[in-house]
């Protein structure tokens, strides 16, 4: 077992790693000079420009449960066949996730980024362009399943760049500014989908689909992101990752249950209280906003938590999820959103470091691939759940899935305080 509480526990933000050990800053695993250890104005503005990136790209995500409802609702009367496109995207993701992270392996990250992102592009043109002409419900399936099959592992991709891009001890920090930013993105896109959507559902997806072309032109160049070669030590290490890894993608997914819950069940919620579907934005609203007040707590502490905080976080999160489903009342639903949001860059962002530490090198961009593919599984069945048995049943599920993920942190956050603390320390993979 490995512990991964234990760098956190001491309250101390985590070191940077050795260049030697992992050739995330200063110099490669091969011994070519990085550029994550320059602190010059250059590398500041590419960190930048790479978080701004990294705020667009989730952009179409936020926009589309709303976006695809209102797509939805006038060809086939139900705003849940909304939430079956959302499951459609997403399943084309799991189903992409690992063997297009793993073609790219041979080319630089940042050309085979910027081509992902293109083909998503293009999709999501096409399910503007079907909308426009009134196509069958059946070809805006195709569509979306083109634009979600290479999502995943565009992201595995943006995140593995970041560690080119900043020193190891700062990316918590550079973490939460980039979550902060995808939090305001994902506030704004469902409000600028039910606002354009009230005019015109095909205006809503031309700006999604343009917005989501960020990552495409904002990353900047990383000449050093060169493609790893797949030789038998790679190929076998494949087979050797910490059950941790798995703990952490479960919750993943129950991340990923809870926040579809409300933002793809957000015009049934808006339906359910007798509002307008395009009110749907306020509770998604209401998510976002918390979730960018946790993204700055996360980039002004600039740690990583413990596995007991992480524990508390998923608590609360059941907790907020939980008063959501009971709809006593619209500003009761609206707490509970944002009680949800607050923790989910806290987590995020827990989530992605731990896997930093817990993965080769050379499996980064596949595990973080796998990371959004998990959060997407989440996003799936609770999508599936409300398109087949309503919004209940989803809240339900949610809300199952994640009890289940705080009881498996609580148990692994007891086992590993009952080692001995030399053998914790022998086991510890500072981040």
């Amino acid at each position: 077992m490995i512990s991964t509480s234990a760098p956190a526990e001491a309250g101390e933000p985590t070191p940077a790693r050795s260049p030697k050990r992992d050739g995330l800053s200063g110099v490669s695993a091969s011994g070519e000079e990085q550029i994550g250890g320059d602190s010059s104005r250059d590398s500041r503005w590419n960190v930048l420009r790479w978080q701004i990136g990294y705020g667009s790209f989730g952009v179409p995500q936020a926009a589309a449960p709303i976006a695809f409802a209102l797509i939805a609702l006038p060809l086939t009367g139900s705003a849940g066949a909304g939430a079956g496109l959302v499951f459609a995207m997403t399943a084309a993701q799991v189903i992409g996730s690992v063997p297009v992270s793993r073609l790219g392996n041979r080319f630089n990250a940042v050309h085979y980024l910027r081509a992902l992102i293109a083909v998503r592009t293009l999709g999501l043109a096409l399910v503007t362009v079907l909308a426009a002409v009134g196509a069958p419900f059946a070809t805006l399936m195709v569509a979306v399943v083109a634009a979600g099959l290479v999502n995943g592992a565009a992201y595995g991709f943006q995140r593995t760049l970041l560690n080119h891009l900043v020193e190891p001890g700062k990316l918590p920090r550079a973490l939460g500014v980039a979550a902060t930013l995808n939090e305001v993105s994902f506030a704004l896109s469902p409000v600028l989908a039910s606002v354009l959507g009230a005019f015109s559902p095909v205006w809503a997806m031309v700006a999604i689909t343009v917005l989501g072309i960020g990552p495409l032109v904002l990353t900047p160049s990383i000449p050093e992101a060169r493609g790893v070669r797949e030789d038998k030590s790679v190929r076998r290490s494949r087979a050797r990752l910490p059950w941790a890894v798995y703990l952490w993608l479960i919750c993943s997914v129950a991340t990923g249950a809870s926040v579809a819950a409300v933002e793809v069940g957000a015009v049934a919620f808006a339906l359910s209280f007798g509002l307008a579907p395009g009110w749907a934005f306020i509770f998604a609203l209401a998510l976002c906003i918390g979730s960018v007040l946790g993204g700055v707590w996360v980039s002004v502490r600039n740690r990583m938590p413990s596995t007991w905080k992480v524990v508390g976080f998923l608590a609360a999160s059941s907790l907020g999820l939980g008063v959501a489903l009971f709809e006593a009342h619209l500003s009761v639903t609206l707490a509970g959103a944002f009680v949800l949001g607050i923790f989910l860059p806290m987590l995020g962002t827990f989530y992605s470091l731990v896997l930093d530490g817990l993965v080769p090198a050379d499996r980064r961009a596949e595990l973080f691939a796998h990371l959004r593919t998990a959060n997407a599984l989440g996003v799936m069945g609770v999508s599936g759940v409300l398109a087949l048995f309503g919004l209940q049943l989803a809240i339900v599920s949610g809300l199952g899935v994640l009890v289940f993920a705080t009881v498996l942190a609580a148990l692994h956050a007891m086992t590993a305080g009952r080692e001995p603390r030399d053998h914790r320390r022998k086991r510890r993979r500072v981040l």
